[in-house]
């Protein structure tokens, strides 16, 4: 009989747990973000409320990655009492859509886990077509044309662009349109092997510089 009762009581409380709302909630569970052009890093900030009648005790902040780290002021968060969680991305060299999460544990029954969410469209500064130039060896050394374009919404005047070593020449001409670089690269012979880091400056406060290879391939090197 006693076992009875135990296994209802169990059931019983299950069933409230499983139907009482979550204690404690969040204003928005996903964050779009757009960073500055040239960030370091991007803060999505998430808060909550405890809207229950007990407390409840973040156990745990766990990000996706080691690329994104997550802070609270407090652990534990009383009836009516408010706060977030602040997720810091670090952009590096990341361009594009990146989409990453933050997983938080409670020891409230009703949501024990809950996944937060943020979308990061981080601004593509500078798109270089190709990356590589290279010549074979013999070939004759004539100019090869690395294109440049200002990504979308981004505003690009000028180019500076300077060789590792003196074996390449880099010029660079206005392209056909606005934001647009032709970076003309030329070696000053293609008889023995050479090697160059081209690094392309664009004029925006806090911009990163980009990175372009110009190569003299060895004698009987098929084309990469």
């Amino acid at each position: 009989m006693n076992g009875k009762r135990l296994l209802l009581s169990s059931a019983l409380c299950f069933l409230v747990a499983a139907s009482a709302p979550a204690a404690l909630v969040f204003e928005k569970t996903e964050v779009d973000l757009k960073p500055e052009l040239g960030a370091a890093k991007v803060d999505a900030v998430f808060k909550y409320e405890n809207k229950g009648t007990t407390p409840v005790h973040i156990k745990a902040v766990r990000p996706q990655c080691g690329c994104t780290t997550a802070a609270l002021a407090k652990n534990d968060v009383a009836p009516g009492e408010k706060g977030e969680i602040t997720a810091t991305f670090s952009i590096g060299d990341r361009i594009g859509v990146q989409v990453k999460t933050v997983t938080v544990e409670t020891d409230d029954a009703a949501a024990p886990q809950t996944v937060l969410t943020f979308k990061a469209t981080i601004a593509q500064l500078l798109d270089l077509q190709p990356t590589f130039v290279y010549w074979q060896a013999n070939e004759p050394a004539q100019p090869k044309t690395i294109v440049s374009e200002a990504g979308k919404g981004t505003a690009v005047k000028k180019l500076d662009v300077t060789s590792s070593t003196g074996d390449f020449t880099a010029k660079v001409e206005a392209g056909s349109a606005p934001g647009e670089f032709k970076i003309q690269v030329q070696p000053k012979d293609t008889a023995k092997p050479l090697n160059a880091t081209l690094t392309i400056k664009p004029d925006v406060a806090s911009a990163k510089p980009y990175f372009a290879t110009a190569r003299v391939m060895p004698p009987g090197t098929a084309k990469p």
